[in-house]
């Protein structure tokens, strides 16, 4: 009798922290075990036999002492983390929207959260959009009630992210009524924190040059932690998730003066 393949694992079907890994390996091309073993406070082995089932799933691929994208898989990594939290993703998407009035003026990040967000916002009249993705500016392209700017830059990733001097450069040109950021996790006070420094010097741009600052983070975001920090909480005004955050962020973004809202709650 012939032997039948394994099927694929569906993303649905990761874990939690295996959804996470992903994420950080789509985040920066490559991690590395000790890396990522600290991020989750878990053993060598325990990382690496995540990366096994990832790689067995043809998420990523294995490296020594690492992780990595596939070589033929980049765009595909991209459509994989389109499906992570996809609920919880578009319901921050129409929150953010509920905040945002006609006519407003708004600078719209990178990455899928971000995408549900302008999704949401395609009912919209008037609005300005500035973006340094060139996936958000492609969903408003039939809607001529609303004007699109794509800044210049170095096209950088799978998401059309655009990145670089120019980019920055181009974003301090205009002051707009809300910015929509998102980032890759938090540090233990509350901190943002993100793995990216030249997109971490996009979204500062962003935050710099908007009167009201909005975080976006599904909820798989609140255990995570990256490398760098991308601004103080209290850059924010206004933070939107998916669920109730843990006790010790709720506290820190209290302190910080940070309305939190939960989406459908």
């Amino acid at each position: 009798m012939k032997h039948q393949p394994t099927p694929p694992i569906a993303v649905e079907e990761l874990t939690r922290r295996q959804q996470q890994v992903l994420a950080a390996v789509q985040e920066q091309g490559f991690v590395t075990i000790e890396a990522l073993a600290r991020q989750f406070d878990v053993s060598a082995q325990t990382v690496r036999r995540d990366i096994i089932t990832l790689e067995k799933a043809h998420f990523l691929q294995r490296f020594h002492g690492g992780a990595g994208l596939r070589d033929s898989s980049v765009r595909l990594g991209y459509a994989q983390k389109q499906v992570i939290a996809v609920e919880g993703k578009e319901r921050i998407g129409q929150a953010v929207a509920d905040l945002i009035p006609d006519g407003a003026s708004v600078f719209l990040d990178v990455g899928s959260t971000v995408e549900a967000v302008a999704r949401a916002l395609l009912d919209k009249r008037g609005l300005q959009i500035f973006t340094c993705s060139a996936a958000v500016a492609m969903l408003f392209t039939e809607h001529p009630n609303i004007e699109v700017f794509l800044t210049g830059g170095l096209l950088r990733g799978a998401n059309g992210s655009l990145v670089g001097n120019v980019t920055v450069e181009q974003i301090s040109l205009f002051k707009v009524d809300f910015s929509v950021v998102s980032f890759a996790g938090f540090d233990s006070d509350g901190t943002p924190m993100d793995f990216d420094l030249q997109k971490i010097a996009v979204r500062q741009a962003g935050l710099d040059h908007s009167r009201h600052a909005v975080a976006v983070v599904d909820s798989s975001k609140f255990d995570c932690t990256a490398v760098m920090r991308l601004a103080p909480l209290s850059a924010f005004q206004t933070l939107v998730t998916d669920a109730e955050p843990p006790e010790h962020l709720r506290r820190a973004f209290g302190e910080a003066g940070v309305a939190c809202v939960v989406a459908g709650a």
